[in-house]
This record gives structure tokens, C-alpha cells and sequence, in this order.
């Protein structure tokens, strides 16, 4: 089973990240192009022209958006089921299909959304070079603490679901999860390098179009991968129940 559940994990990544770059394309690109732009305005003497890349921004915009994102998917797809076959059964009653997209939602909350509101993603080129490593460093610290506030929770939830029932136990996870997260946000180094001359307008359609890229991404991979463990999880219980009848 688990071989067929990892499967379906990676055809859902595949999905995921082509459906992923082609909104990135259509609404990510126009904004990176005009911070390129500015980037190339500031650093540029006036009367020279700026040097090509390696990679043409042709290529980066096409190849290679879409080369990266479906890599990314089926990393994404091949650990979602893993963590989908650890969870089932024992963290819900749920059915394949609802638990898997709620695995999506909570994923796409906890790895992204969470970390993204004490670091939001900026273009490329905005911030100093020299402290990429910090600013990597403190991103993945918030993603670490993230993640662990999301199993403390489950933890509290198993704990008390036998006490006070499945809804009070959820809440009480959620209120666990809040509580480590929005503690450790002001405890973590800030990050403020955007120069206050960059275009606002250009700066939030980045962020709207990473954060709509993202949800492509988990919503994809929670529905493609939904439908296929439903339909190999519930024909499979099916033929154990008549062989043991």
C-alpha cells in the first residue's frame, strides 16, 4: 500500500508543479520582471546596458520555471505521502479523501503561510547578498519552529480527544499551535531589507502571486493524491472485509 500511496504522491506532484508554473508564469513573472528592472535601474551607470545572465530570463521564465517547479512537486508529492500513511487512521477518523486535503491545507498553513508572515518573500536582488546565509538561516529557523508547534499540537489533541472529545481537542490543538507560533515571532530576528524606494505595487504582486503560487501547489497535490488513495485505499479495505468474511 505504501508503494501505490507514494505513487500517487509523486503523479500529484508532477501535477502540482505543472499547474504551479503555469500561474507562476502568467502572474508571478510580469512583477519579478519589474523588480529585474529596477534592480538593473539602480545598479546600471546611466549609459551602459546591463550584462546578460548565463541563463537567458527566456529560459528562466519557461524551462526553467517549470523544470524547477515540477522538481519541487514531486519532492513535495513523494513527502506528502509519507506523511499521509504516518497519519491516517491515527490522527482522524476522516476518510482518504477529506484527510488528505486537510493534510494539504494544514501543510500549505504551516510550512508557507506561517513562516511567510514573519518573512515574507521579497524578488530577487532586493536585500544585501551578504546576508542571504542569515536570512536563509532565521527563514528555515521559522519553518523548524513551525513544524514543531504542528506536532506539539497533535500531541495535546491525542491527550485530550479522550477527555473532552474530538472538536474541544481540535480547538485545543489549534489554540497550542497559535500559541507557540505567535510566541516565537517576536522572539525571532527581524528581516528589513527592502528598500523604501522600491514600487509597493510591484512588491505585493510578488508576494500575492508566491503566496497563489504555493496554494496551486497544495491544492493540486491535496486533490490529485485525495482521489487516488480513495480509490486504492477503499477497494483495498473492501477485498480484506470479503476475505475475512
Amino acid at each position: 500500500m505504501l508503494r501505490t500511496l507514494l505513487i500517487c504522491g509523486l503523479l500529484a506532484g508532477v501535477c502540482g508543479g505543472l499547474l504551479a508554473a503555469g500561474f507562476a508564469r502568467v502572474l508571478g513573472e510580469p512583477p519579478l520582471d519589474q523588480a529585474i528592472a529596477w534592480e538593473a535601474a539602480q545598479s546600471v551607470p546611466p549609459g551602459e546596458e546591463a550584462h546578460a545572465g548565463v541563463v537567458s530570463r527566456a529560459v528562466q521564465s519557461s524551462v526553467g520555471l517549470t523544470v524547477g517547479a515540477v522538481v519541487y512537486g514531486i519532492a513535495l508529492g513523494g513527502l506528502f505521502a509519507l506523511v499521509f500513511a504516518g497519519a491516517y487512521g491515527r490522527v482522524s477518523r476522516a476518510g482518504p479523501l477529506w484527510t488528505a486535503i486537510g493534510l494539504a491545507a494544514a501543510g500549505l498553513v504551516v510550512i508557507y503561510v506561517v513562516p511567510c508572515v514573519k518573512y515574507p518573500p521579497n524578488p530577487p536582488g532586493i536585500g544585501d547578498p551578504a546576508t542571504i546565509g542569515e536570512r536563509s538561516a532565521v527563514y528555515f529557523g521559522m519553518v523548524a519552529i513551525s513544524v514543531l508547534a504542528a506536532i506539539a499540537a497533535l500531541r495535546v489533541r491525542g491527550g485530550l480527544v479522550e477527555r473532552f472529545g474530538g472538536d474541544r481537542a481540535t480547538l485545543g490543538a489549534i489554540a497550542t499551535f497559535l500559541v507557540v507560533v505567535v510566541a516565537a515571532g517576536p522572539v525571532m530576528p527581524g528581516v528589513s531589507e527592502v528598500p523604501s524606494t522600491f514600487p509597493a505595487t510591484t512588491l505585493w504582486s510578488f508576494r500575492l502571486a508566491s503566496l497563489g503560487t504555493q496554494m496551486v501547489m497544495w491544492a493540486t497535490i491535496g486533490v490529485v493524491f485525495a482521489v487516488g488513495a480513495q480509490r486504492a485505499i477503499v477497494p483495498s479495505r473492501a477485498r480484506a472485509l470479503a476475505r475475512a468474511a
